[in-house]
């Protein structure tokens, strides 16, 4: 399967991609964190901690989207379909911050999975497919650490 070992021949790897996956590993600190501290802290620290987790995923979630427009800015002729979805991760992960919780997390698990899932069509298409195998291992812990997180929030 593709990008199970860190370089294989003639496809790059996790080593191809310089500080990338160094980087991306380091990102995941707050989700893991904050999805812990849910669980772990008296009311007002899983309350901080759920707000933290929130406001995370959803700027992770809206960087996602913006990933788009940054592939878009290399084209003379952007495709629009860039453009457009560059936004809506961005929109849905703001109104991720207005339901009430525990669906605010499920709602941004749900959007990293669908980010995921369309960005699997479109990294191929644009040429950077070499990023899918770090993008699944990043987007998995982050969406099961907004699952962690749901589950231990006070229903509203």
């Amino acid at each position: 399967m593709e990008g199970h070992r860190l370089n294989s021949p003639g496809k790059p790897g996790l080593a191809d991609l310089g500080l990338g996956p160094a980087l991306g590993y380091l990102a995941l600190l707050p989700f893991v964190i904050s999805a812990a501290g849910v669980h772990m802290g008296g009311a007002m620290w899983s309350a901080l901690a759920l707000k933290a987790l929130v406001a995370y995923a959803a700027g992770v979630v809206s960087f996602i989207g913006a990933l788009h427009w940054g592939l878009a800015f290399t084209k003379s002729k952007p495709p629009v379909s860039l453009l457009l979805w560059g936004i809506c991760p961005a929109i849905m992960a703001w109104l991720s911050q207005l339901a009430p919780m525990p669906w605010g997390l499920w709602m941004l698990a749900a959007l990293l999975l669908a980010c995921y899932l369309v960005d699997r069509q479109v990294y191929r298409q644009q040429g950077v497919a070499q990023w899918l195998p770090l993008r699944l291992r990043l987007t998995s812990v982050a969406t099961v650490c907004c699952m962690v997180g749901a589950m231990g929030a006070p229903r509203a």
